[in-house]
């Protein structure tokens, strides 16, 4: 997947563009839009670079060197391919790793008919999939893809995206991009949830529910995803039962909702054992002892939102169960 790698930064970074950072000038302008100029390659007396910025190629009549702006970079550096693509990223400011992880997902997740199965399942549409930016990662290819936009091995180890076998971590599984983490939901036999090494975040998508005086709070994205699909976009999710500190912070801040009294509805699931709903009783109380207005949604026996919508069950009975939630 290089080459594809190769023509996104090519479109990201225009030729000219890296030429002028590197201090050149042209000396005048020959056809079609060309421009002409010293070389930066070797020693030059008089203009004998020409540059084609609508093609984003160069050549040089003086030492007959010529390509694109990734064979100026190894040229002008000294360096090979992977090592010209990183510095060009670097000098052009161009993506980030988890969000480039989540670009490669994304791309997979058409191409594995399992995964799109798995979605399907669990009642998720093409809409939600987009707006959730929700991925599939198949095993074995990502860190061939990273290493070619010039991420050096040890940097993927760290983030803990490959293992010290120099296998990608995440296999056969859906992914959710989170703000600093990557969430990965297993299709297979291996163990269900996986997070990258360090905090899994505040609120999802904390942002874009900040506001809204009334919140509906899940345990996982697949409730997330279900509820947002149906209507509900003042949803948000702990990506599980037990809020961290920053969480936590983030629902009691009042000043989110223009100064309102927030009320936030626990809508978590409905285990046999009992832990989800004992687990939202705790929770309901420590907020309600911060002035917050707290909620228990008491979904039927065995179910969480994903499998309430995903059995039939429509946004009107949902509605119904907000408006029977108890303290």
């Amino acid at each position: 997947m290089s080459w594809q790698a190769a023509d996104l930064l090519k479109q990201q970074i225009p030729l000219l563009d890296y030429l002028q950072g590197q201090g050149w000038q042209p000396a005048r302008r020959a056809a079609s839009g060309r421009l002409l100029g010293l070389c930066l390659l070797h020693p030059d007396q008089r203009p004998s670079l020409l540059v084609d910025p609508s093609k984003n190629l160069f050549y040089c009549y003086g030492c007959g060197r010529g390509g694109d702006v990734i064979r100026l970079a190894e040229l002008y550096h000294g360096v090979r391919f992977a090592e010209a693509m990183a510095l060009l990223r670097h000098w052009g400011g161009v993506g980030s790793l988890l969000p480039d992880v989540a670009q490669f997902y994304q791309l997979h997740l058409q191409r594995h008919v399992e995964a799109a199965a798995y979605l399907m399942q669990r009642g998720l549409q093409a809409e939600v999939i987009e707006e959730l930016r929700i991925g599939y990662a198949p095993g074995r290819c990502l860190r061939a893809w990273l290493m070619s936009l010039g991420y050096p091995l040890a940097d993927l180890q760290q983030a803990g995206l490959v293992n010290a076998e120099g296998y990608d971590t995440y296999s056969h599984r859906i992914v959710f991009p989170l703000e600093g983490n990557l969430y990965g939901r297993s299709i297979g036999a291996a163990v269900p949830h996986r997070f990258l090494p360090g905090s899994k975040g505040g609120l999802y998508a904390w942002q874009k529910v900040r506001h809204y005086p009334e919140i509906i709070l899940v345990e996982g994205l697949f409730d997330l995803a279900v509820l947002w699909q149906a209507g509900f976009h003042n949803v948000t999710c702990a990506l599980g039962t037990h809020l961290n500190a920053l969480q936590f912070r983030q629902l009691c801040a009042d000043n989110e909702c223009d100064d309102k009294p927030r009320t936030v509805y626990l809508a978590f699931d409905s285990d046999a054992n009992g832990s989800g709903q004992t687990a939202a009783q705790s929770l309901s109380q420590r907020l309600r002892a911060a002035g917050i207005n707290a909620r228990r949604v008491e979904l039927p026996a065995g179910h969480d939102p994903n499998s309430f919508f995903v059995s039939g069950g429509s946004a009107q009975e949902f509605h119904c169960l907000l408006e029977k939630a108890c303290l």
